[in-house]
Parts: structure tokens; C-alpha cells; sequence
């Protein structure tokens, strides 16, 4: 079965390699969304030094972090559960010798490594060339960034399966999906820092799983934070990654005894 996965998580990786003009522009986007991002902030901060805890030198790393962290996380799986299930393609999936959910799973893997390698990479690197910015200057720097990210992929998978299997039970939830898509953005702290939030706001998002999908990581990877303090970051990452394992488990349960297929 892991020979399986294995093979999946190759085969979406070469598909998206396949679209060579999505690859050319994603990192122009990329590179765009981080050098709009970074000036936005720089006039924001004017001649302070420190805003929300983060210095210029850390925000900047924090800006060009958060969109390379989103490159491997982000993925469309709730998208296509939905038109599968609209399709009725899930009704074949479901008696194959394989469980549906794990196989989008690395679907999602594959697509989120290309992205990685193929879309953050070269965008963080053009933008490098303009913009001044500082890497972990350790490899436990690194490896708690990757840790953490690997761990963030897992989350906003396992949410954007929620989001999915909802369409089992609602038919038709596309206003839904582009909710939760603003929602996660907003409040992982890709488009703000939660340092930036007001206190009460902040109280309330940590009792969400959101900013562990991209605030951590990214917090981690400026070194604003100690090392001890990132283990307790990633150890939070893990207690959300089995808290929203349980709706996802009782709602594919009751899915495969409520499936009603809507085509093909």
C-alpha cells in the first residue's frame, strides 16, 4: 500500500509538471505577491523599527515565508471531493482497495512538493535579488521550519477535507469552499500576522486551528521565537492535527451510508 501512495504522490507531481505556462507564471505570482507584500509593509512601518513584535528585518523574512509556506500547504482537494462526488465518480473510488480520503491526501503531498520546488523556490530567489532578506542561520532552524510546515500541510489538508465532505451532505457548497479559503488566509496570518490582531481577537484565533497553518511555521522560520518555544508551537500543531481528525472520520462514516449520487 505505501508503494501505492508512493506512486500517486509521483504522478500528481508530474502532471503538474506537465503545465509548463502554470509553472512559468506561478512563479511570477509568487515573486509578485511577495515583492507587493513586502513594500506594502515596509511603508507601514516607516522609520519604526519594531512592529508586533516582529523587527523590518523579520517581517521581511516573515512576508517571503508565509507565501512560500502556503506554495507547499495549499491545495484544492475540497474542490475536487466536491466534483467527484457531484459526478458520482466517488461511488467507483469507494470500492477500490484503497481509502478515498488518504489517496487525496497524497495527491495533495505531490502537488504541494512541486510547488515547493518548482513555484516558491525560484519565486524566493527572483525576489532575493531586490529584496534583502535572512534565512535560519541554523539547521535546527531549519528543521523545526520544516517540521512545523510539514505539519501545517497536514492541517489545512485535513480542513479542506472537512470542507469537502461536506458536499455529501449539502450537494452543492461551492460559497462555502471560497469562504473557507478568505477565512484560512485571513486568520493563518498570511495576510496579517496575529501579532497584529487586536488582544481580544487574538484570544479567540488561538482557540482556532488557522494560525497553525501558516503563522507557525512562519514565526519559526524568522527567529523571533526560542527554540523551546517553537517545540511548543509544533506540539500544538499536533494536538490540532488529532482534534480534527475525529469530524473527519465520523463524517466520511456517515458519508459512504449517505452518498446519493448526483451524475454520471
Amino acid at each position: 500500500m505505501r508503494k501505492l501512495y508512493m506512486e500517486l504522490i509521483r504522478m500528481r507531481f508530474l502532471t503538474m509538471l506537465a503545465y509548463r505556462v502554470n509553472y512559468y507564471s506561478g512563479i511570477i505570482i509568487y515573486a509578485i505577491n511577495i515583492g507587493a507584500y513586502y513594500f506594502l509593509w515596509g511603508a507601514i512601518y516607516g522609520g519604526q523599527q519594531q512592529l508586533g513584535g516582529l523587527t523590518v528585518e523579520q517581517m521581511t523574512s516573515y512576508v517571503a515565508i508565509a507565501w512560500m509556506s502556503r506554495a507547499f500547504y495549499f491545495n484544492n482537494i475540497d474542490t475536487e471531493i466536491a466534483q467527484d462526488v457531484r459526478e458520482g465518480k466517488v461511488a467507483i473510488e469507494m470500492i477500490r482497495p484503497y481509502n478515498y480520503l488518504s489517496v487525496k491526501t497524497a495527491q495533495a503531498f505531490g502537488e504541494g512538493i512541486f510547488r515547493f520546488l518548482f513555484f516558491a523556490g525560484p519565486g524566493i530567489f527572483l525576489i532575493s535579488l531586490i529584496i534583502p532578506f535572512s534565512f535560519p542561520a541554523t539547521a535546527t532552524g531549519w528543521g523545526l521550519y520544516l517540521i512545523s510546515l510539514m505539519c501545517a500541510f497536514l492541517i489545512n489538508t485535513q480542513i479542506n477535507l472537512v470542507t469537502g465532505l461536506l458536499t455529501f451532505f449539502l450537494f452543492r457548497n461551492d460559497g462555502m469552499m471560497r469562504a473557507k479559503r478568505v477565512v484560512v488566509d485571513l486568520l493563518s496570518g498570511l495576510v496579517l500576522p496575529i501579532s497584529f490582531f487586536p488582544g481580544w481577537a487574538q484570544t479567540v484565533m488561538g482557540y482556532l486551528p488557522f494560525q497553525a497553518v501558516n503563522y507557525y511555521p512562519s514565526l519559526i522560520f524568522t527567529g523571533a521565537i526560542t527554540t523551546e518555544r517553537s517545540w511548543e508551537l509544533i506540539g500544538f500543531q499536533v494536538i490540532w492535527m488529532f482534534v480534527i481528525l475525529v469530524p473527519i472520520l465520523v463524517m466520511w462514516r456517515l458519508a459512504r451510508n449517505k452518498l446519493v449520487v448526483q451524475g454520471g
